[in-house]
């Protein structure tokens, strides 16, 4: 399935840096080079929940001196995508998804958010499937399709959280799923895929793998099928976990079944402190590369739960210790050999939708999705209205206003984002700009192929940040039934 970047008439003076991208089989591909694409990514929610509130016109891609100071930052390190999980469509993303664009960086968006009314909820879902709220969802849609750095939309994130959440959900994230490949078949002037972020709690993401990628019968274009899976998985802790040790060789060995690419959508166990980042070594290492299309470190700024890579006070930026940790880690790596890879080409035939295709008991097993709820078949035949519908636009000055300050309180002068030629995707180099360097950062790098494996889905599952595994309250059912 294509995704390639809309053609749109701008200036000259504009740039399209990043190259149009393909799914083909397993893997992400750049049909300019034919060669893999693996995802450098950071998770991006400044101010956590509190960062998006549309009754201010505020969430995470509305400020372009903020967006311009962390596009270079990243920039700097060799981030190639960013995942922004809470969006309100109706607020001006223009700049900043210009500024990351120019960058080199794609955006990967969450269609949900927290509030009531703009997402599926974890219990009794069918409370939170209405026209309104696949209004919001297609609204995101709309909002972001014309940026040609919008890589893909997650339909969910972490609503199958456990057994009790398994009952019921599973039907209908391949609604929403199947919605949102309606709207943009219908609707979009381009085709982008859908896919989900899964929990990495063993009790569920293997059914929910085979129940999100798998076909009905018959059925060679299953519209409620995802295009993409991923998952958050927080089980590499530590200096002295491996790949053994951890769960990603397991994931590994049973991935290689995928239909669809599968990458991390969230990584970076921060217990024990401080993180080293050698899961990054095997992320992009000759064994993973093959099944996995990178990842998505967790995450951007220093929030309470303590994930930050740099941390924000009013209008300073201080950059920490974990921020030029993984800079050191990334500058070890060969990107330019890892972004050369040729993709598996394999058939990758999705498994049949069959009951006997999920293995664990409480799992729903039924693959019967619900209707439409009334009225959402006009919002798919005709686009919603008001229709909200973002553009690339001029960046007239590249250079970074607010303050940076290293570890050590020094203030970095002469930041900024370096625009790269069209058709360039960003990776560590392109941006040589200096930032400092972290205390021990010269960790023994560990991440090797020793160790005794251990059960660490306890451990991980504490660890994670479920942040919309909670489900939402029993209000949503009273008000929206």
């Amino acid at each position: 399935m294509l995704f390639k970047s809309l053609v749109v008439a701008l200036a000259a003076t504009l740039v399209t840096a990043v190259p149009s991208l393909e799914v083909k089989g397993t893997d992400f591909v750049n049909p300019d080079t034919g060669k893999k694409f693996q995802i450098v990514g950071i998770a991006y929610q400044p101010g956590g929940s509190a960062g998006y509130d549309p009754k201010t016109g505020k969430d995470p891609l509305s400020h372009a001196d903020t967006c311009l100071r962390d596009a270079a930052l990243m920039q700097v390190i060799g981030v190639n995508t960013i995942r922004v999980y809470n969006l309100d469509p109706y607020i001006n993303h223009d700049e900043c998804a210009s500024i990351f664009n120019a960058a080199g960086i794609y955006m990967i968006i969450d269609v949900n958010s927290p509030l009531v009314g703009e997402a599926i909820t974890s219990f009794e879902p069918w409370t939170s499937y209405y026209a309104a709220y696949l209004n919001h969802t297609f609204a995101v849609v709309e909002a972001f399709s014309n940026y040609p750095n919008t890589l893909l939309y997650f339909s969910g994130n972490e609503v199958i959280n456990n057994l009790d959440s398994a009952k019921d959900v599973p039907p209908y994230l391949r609604a929403v799923t199947r919605d949102i490949k309606n709207y943009i078949k219908k609707n979009i002037k381009r085709a982008i895929p859908v896919g989900y972020s899964a929990a990495d709690v063993r009790d569920v993401l293997w059914d929910t793998w085979n129940y999100m990628q798998c076909a009905e019968k018959g059925e060679d274009d299953d519209m409620s099928r995802v295009d993409i899976f991923a998952l958050n998985s927080y089980s590499w802790c530590g200096p002295k976990a491996t790949y053994e040790s951890s769960t990603f060789k397991e994931l590994t060995d049973k991935f290689k079944a995928t239909s669809v690419p599968v990458f991390f959508s969230e990584y970076g166990c921060n217990t024990p402190q401080p993180r080293y980042w050698n899961e990054t070594l095997a992320i992009y290492g000759d064994k993973m590369t093959p099944v996995f299309s990178g990842g998505v470190v967790y995450q951007w700024t220093e929030e309470e739960n303590n994930y930050g890579l740099v941390e924000v006070k009013d209008d300073t930026l201080t950059i920490m210790d974990d921020y030029n940790r993984l800079k050191a880690r990334w500058a070890g790596i060969d990107w330019k050999t890892v972004q050369a890879q040729s993709p598996s080409n394999k058939k990758a035939s999705p498994p049949e939708c069959e009951s006997n295709l999920i293995l664990e008991k409480g799992f729903h097993s039924n693959f019967t999705l619900p209707d439409l709820p009334p009225k959402a078949q006009g919002l798919i035949d005709n686009g919603i209205k008001p229709k909200p519908s973002g553009k690339i636009v001029k960046v007239s000055d590249y250079n970074v206003k607010l303050t940076v300050k290293d570890k050590s309180g020094k203030t970095l002068s002469d930041l900024k984002v370096v625009p790269l030629k069209d058709d360039e995707f960003n990776w560590a180099g392109k941006n040589k700009a200096e930032t400092g360097s972290a205390s021990n950062s010269d960790n023994s790098t560990g991440g090797g192929d020793n160790g005794k494996s251990k059960d660490k889905d306890s451990a991980a599952f504490l660890s994670r940040p479920m942040m919309w595994a909670v489900a939402l309250p029993l209000a949503v059912m009273m008000i929206f039934a």
